[in-house]
């Protein structure tokens, strides 16, 4: 087998290992609140440790290729800040989505505005990851291209680390809806960005990547994943359970996350 096809294997398994964290969530019951709450508070617990103590020393590391550290710092928080920025405005602007015309006593309407919350919170996630994941599989084929047991080592770390991200798409997806075949879409396909990421890479991106792009990428993602996390996860799982499940879930995702990187 060639080194080709085994990278975009390895691609291709590590991003699609996100539908075994979907797969976890249909276990539980979705009428579980205290759940749910740990769920959104474990998956901010991953975005968070992630984008700090992986994205953007890693976007740093690329930055500073082509320039000194200092340089590279302000490259790196530039777009980490800017891209926060970018989407918190967007959020701003853009209203949530309702049905003003459909009549609902004052409990329906309740219950209604934590689904929209819920299913809100789903899809900005499968965003946030599938983004994550793009570049990821880049990294994962180039590397195992140059070299076939580091690309291996990198493909089943990403894997690893991917389930608990699928656990923080399809939970407040399922949760709200009660569709394990929408929340299971959504999953596989904030997954499929990676081995997507890894085919451009190899068809129309070899020639033009650079370290630069790299940070740039990274960065913009990271900041981009912590808003997230303090903006919809983080509310969302106080307003479903106890405060301390809440504050459990994160620091669990947390550990999780950093074992994961470990045996990196």
């Amino acid at each position: 087998m060639s080194d080709i096809l085994i990278a975009f294997l390895a691609s291709a398994l590590a991003g699609l290992a996100t539908m075994l964290g979907a797969v976890i969530v249909f276990f539980t019951d979705s009428e579980n609140k205290k759940f749910l709450s740990a769920a959104l508070g474990f998956s901010a617990g991953v975005m968070i440790y992630i984008s700090f103590m992986e994205m953007l020393p890693t976007a740093k590391e690329h930055f500073m290729e082509g320039a000194s550290e200092a340089v590279a710092s302000l490259w790196m928080l530039g777009a980490f800040f800017g891209a926060m920025a970018l989407v918190g405005l967007i959020s701003h602007l853009v209203p949530d989505a309702d049905e003003p015309h459909e009549i609902r006593t004052q409990e329906e309407m309740e219950a209604h505005k934590e689904d929209l919350a819920l299913k809100k919170v789903g899809v900005k996630s499968a965003v946030a990851i599938g983004v994550h994941n793009f570049p990821e599989g880049m990294v994962t084929f180039m590397s195992t291209v140059a070299n076939p047991t580091l690309g291996f080592s990198i493909a089943v770390a990403i894997a690893i680390h991917n389930i608990p991200e699928g656990i923080g798409v399809a939970a407040p997806i399922y949760f709200a809806t009660g569709d394990k075949k929408r929340a299971l879409w959504l999953t596989f396909l904030s997954g499929f960005s990676e081995p997507v990421g890894a085919l451009i890479a190899y068809f129309v991106l070899m020639p033009f990547l650079s370290p630069f792009l790299f940070g740039i990428v990274f960065s913009a993602v990271a900041g981009i994943m912590v808003l997230i996390s303090f903006d919809e996860l983080l509310p969302a799982s106080r307003a479903y359970g106890e405060t301390h499940l809440s504050l459990l879930g994160l620091i669990f995702g947390m550990a999780v996350m950093g074992i994961s990187l470990v045996l990196l």
